[in-house]
């Protein structure tokens, strides 16, 4: 299929062809404005059944435009690029070329490599902008990271939003800054060794602004979702909805040169088809990979544990790379917090440890939360399949109060979780903020400028959770929702910030250097549990060298004989917040001791 929305062709001459998908129309024409100039109407052909195109010249490439669809009114483009004036307003005309790209030797990160740091690039910042992100990669260097991970950027209604009601999903969203800035957060990246990874919404579009009804059957009744009708992958005329899907996703790839994709709750997609969509998206990120020798990475968000997923194809597998796994958060949250409400009914904090670092947890078990059989076994997948975390915009974001980790446990406590994490034969993941113990809350905020959906999205926001005793919930609407979750600058950290700060440093820095550790084989990865004493033992290795790491998950201290090998990390060492200096055999609440053992020389 030819490209379609608005395609220059020759910037010199500002040639622009405009194509559209508009199904069983009696018409449909270009509304267009340049600056202050009067908008013109130019009448578009149908070049094939249900394909409406017109190219246009010398009239500049400063063009704003809509789709007229005779009889039924002016719309924005449903491939739109950028839409200055939000979801209702004009389309932009976008010079791809513009661009000019520094980090042009670029290759990516293995799976093995990464450690992702997941942000909300309105919440980041004070700023809440792409450039005002660039300002902070100096900080995330060094934090450590070597990927971030940015939560949806597709144009969303009013001034802020969590990114998932996307509307237009070409669009980058305004409030963020323009497609060049993107590009310019990408490439910096980049050339600071740093992978950026970009999360899609291929389940749902969102209810405002979203025109794609108005063009042709991009949704369907034979399938239901939580959000209504589904997106249209296997019904009539599937192909437009598929096309623009598997675009989509070669238009971030590509044109903006994102090293992955998140691609958000599979298991909601519906696909009845030969070859399902998810299947067509991996062969066209495989396709880009190869022609340009880049490194990219798909990534499922999906609470079935479902392996198939990251099978590959000759084993029936769907062949993406890597899966959220939620199995993990649970397990280690449950053991901190002793939390029994909603999904968590079915974790028991210490005694699923052990399991959880081989396998996920639920792998064909009944689920009293879900009241079904749940899983299936991953135990011989490899580890760098899986992204684990201690928090997430999800298991965060999803509370009423929106309350972090550092609200819901003692200080001490935050650097064993965070040990748990980086000492797991997994991918880590951190939320923004968990590396200095953020206090303030990641809320869920909406914006709509539609006066039902504001109401339909605060008390929806109420019933979604009715099985957690959580209380009421700050209305998303509410503005100080909004301001309530944005990070506290560096100028304003107190003493336990920077002391948590530096311990997530050496942390990931011995993370990413030990063999014991960047080594992701869960083969090689030992856990053992005290119930009685809540102590946990860890144990990694590789080619020789081997890392203890004990953790004490109660309130007591503990004395212990320490296995041999030299003490090179205490979470009570006085750097760190905490009250001790060198070896020790005393282990505090909430203390993890690090003993390394070498080869012989």
């Amino acid at each position: 299929m030819k490209n379609m929305g608005a395609t220059v062709l020759d910037s010199q001459s500002s040639k622009v062809e405009f194509r559209v998908f508009a199904y069983e129309k009696k018409g449909v024409a270009l509304l267009l404005k340049n600056g202050k100039a009067r908008e013109q109407v130019i009448p578009l052909q149908e070049e094939a059944p249900h394909i409406y195109s017109v190219i246009i010249e010398g009239k500049g490439l400063d063009l704003y435009y809509k789709f007229r669809i005779t009889d039924e009114g002016d719309f924005p483009d449903p491939w739109s690029r950028f839409q200055p004036e939000g979801v209702h307003g004009f389309s932009q005309v976008i010079n791809p070329q513009s661009y000019r790209w520094q980090a042009e030797n670029w290759k990516g990160k293995d799976l093995d490599a990464l450690i992702i740091y997941e942000i909300h690039p309105g919440t980041f910042t004070p700023q809440g902008t792409f450039r005002a992100i660039l300002e902070k990669i100096g900080y995330l260097q060094e934090l450590g990271i070597t990927a971030l991970e940015l939560m949806p950027v597709a144009q969303t209604p009013g001034k802020w939003n969590w990114g998932y009601d996307g509307a237009n999903l070409f669009s980058v969203n305004k409030n963020y800054g323009t497609p060049d800035d993107l590009k310019e957060l990408i490439d910096t990246c980049h050339q600071k060794e740093i992978a950026v990874i970009l999360d899609v919404v291929y389940n749902h579009f969102g209810p405002e602004g979203n025109y794609l009804s108005v063009y042709g059957p991009y949704f369907t009744a034979k399938h239901q979702t939580a959000w209504g009708a589904a997106v249209n992958y296997d019904d009539h005329c599937s192909k437009f909805t598929r096309t623009m899907v598997v675009e989509n996703a070669r238009y971030w790839l590509e044109e903006f040169r994102f090293d992955g994709l998140r691609l958000d709750a599979i298991h909601a997609i519906r696909d009845e088809s030969k070859i399902h969509i998810l299947k067509e998206i991996v062969a066209t990120a495989k396709a880009i990979a190869n022609k340009h020798q880049r490194k990219i990475a798909l990534i499922a968000e999906t609470d079935e544990n479902n392996v198939e997923i990251i099978n590959p194809p000759e084993k029936g597998g769907f062949g993406l790379d890597a899966q959220w796994m939620d199995d993990f958060h649970h397990v280690i949250h449950t053991a901190l917090t002793a939390e029994k409400q909603g999904y968590y009914q079915d974790y028991n904090g210490l005694e699923d440890l052990e399991k959880v670092y081989q396998n996920y947890l639920y792998t064909g078990e009944y689920s009293h939360f879900w009241k079904k059989n749940r899983g299936t076994d991953a135990f011989h997948n490899p580890g760098n399949q899986f992204i684990v975390s201690i928090q997430n915009h999800d298991q965060v974001g999803n509370r009423a109060g929106g309350e972090r980790l550092s609200a819901l446990v003692d200080f001490s406590f935050l650097k064993a979780a965070s040990g748990l994490m980086f000492f797991s034969p997994y991918i880590p993941l951190l939320f923004m903020g968990e590396e200095y113990a953020e206090k303030n809350p990641f809320l869920f905020f909406t914006n709509y400028e539609d006066p039902r959906l504001k109401e339909a999205v605060s008390s929806g926001r109420r019933d979604e959770f009715m099985d957690f005793d959580w209380g009421a919930f700050p209305d998303p609407e509410d503005d100080r929702t909004f301001y309530r979750s944005r990070l506290t600058p560096r100028s304003n950290w107190r003493e336990e910030n920077e002391a948590i700060f530096n311990f997530y440093k050496d942390l990931i820095h011995l993370r990413k250097t030990h063999p014991a550790l960047c080594h992701l084989e869960k083969k090689q990865t030992k856990v053992q549990v005290d119930q009685k004493k809540k102590i946990v033992t860890l144990i990694r290795w590789h080619q020789g060298y081997q890392l203890t790491a004990v953790f004490n998950l109660g309130n007591n201290k503990v004395e212990l004989t320490p296995p041999r090998g030299v003490q090179i990390l205490n979470s009570e060492w006085k750097k760190y917040g905490g009250q001790v200096e060198g070896e020790t055999k005393t282990l505090y609440k909430g203390n993890l001791l690090v003993i390394e053992e070498k080869p012989p020389a």
